[in-house]
């Protein structure tokens, strides 16, 4: 009896570990499970990228929250005819990611130019101020005094190296201006406080290297005077003083050329490899929404057009360059609580960076891609997989009507849908349909949360954990082993550092 007992319990764990052998083959061929073998095994083949880098391009999706990349990663999807949630926007390709901190020094969520300020000095500082230090006070000219921070891109044009800045909205905005300006508030687009330069006025007076090979944006009216009527409306341009136009065009010499354009057209028929310096303003303002751009009476190119076009003008020289690409509009569109251009600038963004992917080979080019600040935009609601993402949730509210999986914080939806109505089917489909907010206010807020950062190529690897924004900077920096610390650093890593000149060119 005893063994007949023993028999038995063996017999048992036998059919037990059977069984669970059996259920672990039929896990093994399971897809998700394959795909997370596969993925592990690419993950173990990843390389440290080392040494120096030929070029650093760094994307900014201004307002891209992890919600926002999310949910342009399923309509992007969606788009393709995919279920949209197994989709993968360009950049998620990248083998190194970690969090960005976004605060500025006196606030807890940040505004565009302190967080500017931060990923293109190396220095964290005050909301409302370009490449200043947390000393100066926002609007008092004064106190800039000393207190001026130089950019990356000032580095980089002191070192030799070509300089590029492209954008979606006006070039003279806190994001792009953060290449080539310094300013005690960003608001002086066009005109400063007492002795104070404003913000387009550095970008045609800039006084490192050669100044900037590529600028491509928006903004013309704070580059034209008042007087001067805009080529496509009815509108003149802001400055009392100054034509700043002409005064680019006017920098040209027999050896070296310095070309403005207003609109697409005039974009392709230059010859990149021919072109010097390059003043592109697309639009009086900020460039149109990608959804509308095409039908922009003017014509003004996509962001990887102009992507594609600055990197074959800064590519030329062989001391390297670095370009800062802006995706602004997202933020716009958030602001205004209109997730239907939010998610297409998201996903023209991700086209962009495609785009330097293909053109740009991660063993001397590092790509990074972030966002300067998040939104209190929301995805969730349990509706099932593959429903579309301008759609309604599963279920209903306490008050008997549905409610669509995405929604804001704050912002003008709140009016416009208080009391609470059912959006429609129309409203849905129409691409300025200001999403359900909770708090009614003209201008979505900032959301204070930690974006992301995804980086691929030469020192890509020194992105990882949760960092504070501003060392964004000394990454790049590093890469490009450029300002004197970062020289020493690369020194003692054993990278070849070309010492090329640091001094300051004047045009006074």
């Amino acid at each position: 009896m005893f063994f007949a007992l023993q028999a038995f319990a063996v017999l048992q764990i036998l059919t037990c570990i059977k069984g669970e052998s059996n259920a672990y083959k039929q896990q093994e061929n399971n897809q998700w499970f394959k795909d997370g073998v596969n993925l592990l095994r690419n993950n173990l083949q990843v390389q440290k990228i080392k040494g120096k880098a030929h070029g650093v391009v760094l994307f900014l999706g201004d307002g891209m929250s992890l919600s926002t990349v999310t949910a342009a990663r399923i309509l992007d999807g969606q788009l393709k005819g995919k279920t949209g949630e197994e989709n993968i926007l360009s950049w998620e390709y990248f083998k190194h990611v970690g969090l960005s901190k976004t605060y500025n020094t006196d606030s807890q969520v940040p505004d565009s130019a302190g967080t500017a300020t931060a990923f293109m000095s190396g220095v964290k500082s005050r909301k409302g101020v370009i490449n200043m230090n947390e000393n100066v006070v926002r609007g008092d000219c004064k106190s800039s005094e000393n207190n001026e921070l130089m950019s990356l891109i000032m580095m980089a044009e002191q070192a030799g190296l070509s300089t590029g800045i492209v954008t979606t909205t006006r070039l003279t905005h806190a994001t792009p201006s953060s290449g080539y300006a310094q300013s005690a508030n960003r608001d002086w687009e066009y005109e400063a406080k007492d002795d104070c330069k404003d913000i387009a006025s550095q970008l045609i007076d800039f006084p490192y290297g050669n100044g900037l090979e590529v600028a491509l944006g928006g903004g013309r009216k704070n580059f034209m005077l008042n007087t001067q009527k805009d080529p496509e409306e009815n509108l003149y341009g802001k400055r009392k003083s100054r034509d700043l136009i002409k005064e680019w065009t006017n920098k040209s010499t027999n050896s070296v050329s310095y070309k403005y354009i207003w609109n697409d057209t005039m974009l392709r028929a230059l010859d990149p490899s021919k072109v010097d310096h390059l003043l592109g303003l697309f639009n009086r303002d900020h460039l149109n929404y990608e959804y509308y751009r095409k039908n922009d009476t003017g014509g003004e190119p996509s962001l990887t057009e102009m992507v594609a076009f600055a990197l074959k003008v800064l590519q030329k020289n062989s001391k390297g360059y670095i370009l800062l690409v802006e995706g602004g509009r997202i933020d716009h569109a958030h602001h205004a609580n209109r997730a239907f251009h939010a998610l297409h600038e998201a996903i023209e963004l991700s086209k962009a960076v495609e785009q330097a992917n293909n053109m740009t080979d991660p063993r001397n080019t590092l790509l990074i891609v972030t966002s300067d600040h998040s939104h209190t935009f929301t995805l969730g609601g349990y509706q099932s997989r593959g429903t579309p993402i301008f759609g309604f949730a599963n279920g209903i509210g306490l008050d008997g009507k549905k409610f669509t999986s995405l929604g804001y914080h704050s912002g003008p939806g709140a009016a416009e849908n208080k009391p609470r109505r059912q959006p429609t089917i129309e409203d849905l489909k129409n691409p300025d349909f200001k999403w359900p907010s909770l708090i009614p206010v003209s201008s979505a807020k900032h959301g204070g949360e930690d974006v992301g950062i995804y980086t691929r190529g030469v020192q890509a690897h020194m992105i990882r954990g949760v960092v504070e924004q501003n060392y964004i900077f000394h990454v790049m920096d590093y890469a490009l082993c450029l300002s004197e610390s970062k020289m020493e650093i690369c020194k003692t890593q054993g990278v070849t550092v070309v010492d090329g000149s640091r001094k300051r060119r004047s045009r006074d």
